[in-house]
């Protein structure tokens, strides 16, 4: 090949690079967007400090954006969340793009299978992306039956949330403890169902307004409700 033709070819490629980084999917950025968050919710979304910071991994995409903008609007106060998402640091765009990066992450809920062939470094890297959820204690039968009357509509039979009402299978239970503290003390408000935002449940439903659910169950049925969600991810 002459000098000539090498210093086309080595054009081109330099043309198809520049192509492809301008083509770069939305998750791509999502990821660098995510990287100052990583220090407290993991490089795969998968939490931190047990918990004390949640589990975003796989987390409902509609979900993420209308909290990531409750706190940003500071409708809903989380102090360390102030510095990250005022709208200079966290525009719209920015939102919608690590929400579906997110959204886009899978975290397998079982220990992976080993081949004898595997490595160490191997077989660390597949624990690390492998989040378990240890049991909870309680009465299960009690805790499907509350779990299904008055949790089901918002955050899904399985567990895995509706349009922009969470996933709470896989997530920390002690995550969720915090929460539904926040939530009985009025530090932090229960979203009601409006009648244009669950576009994936049966209209001839009657739209139900699920304010004061947790106030009507007893510490022993929110119990038995955790206890319930911690045996979802096996299914």
């Amino acid at each position: 090949m002459s000098k000539r033709h090498l210093l086309h070819f080595a054009f081109c490629l330099a043309f198809l690079s520049a192509h492809a980084i301008a083509a770069t999917p939305e998750n791509e950025s999502g990821k660098e967007i995510y990287g100052p968050c990583a220090a407290c919710h993991g490089d795969l979304g998968q939490g931190g400090k047990r918990g004390e910071y949640p589990r975003l991994a796989g987390q409902r995409a509609a979900y993420i954006e209308y909290t990531l903008k409750k706190f940003r609007s500071r409708e809903r106060i989380n102090i360390p969340m102030f510095p990250y998402t005022q709208e200079r640091e966290l525009p719209d765009a920015d939102i919608k793009a690590v929400a579906a990066y997110l959204a886009g992450i899978e975290l397998p809920t079982k220990m992976p299978e080993f081949k004898p062939s595997d490595d160490a470094l191997a077989r660390l890297k597949a624990m690390e992306k492998v989040l378990i959820i240890p049991k909870l204690e309680g009465d299960l039968a009690n805790g499907k039956r509350l779990y299904q009357e008055e949790c089901a509509y918002c955050h899904g039979v399985d567990g895995r949330g509706k349009t922009r009402f969470p996933m709470l299978v896989g997530q920390y239970t002690n995550y969720l403890q915090k929460q539904i503290a926040a939530y009985l003390k009025g530090e932090r408000p229960h979203d009601k169902v409006a009648d244009d935002e669950d576009e994936e449940d049966d209209k001839t439903k009657p739209k139900a307004v699920k304010l004061g659910v947790l106030n009507r169950l007893t510490e022993k049925d929110i119990q038995d409700i955790l206890a319930y969600i911690t045996r979802l991810q096996d299914e």
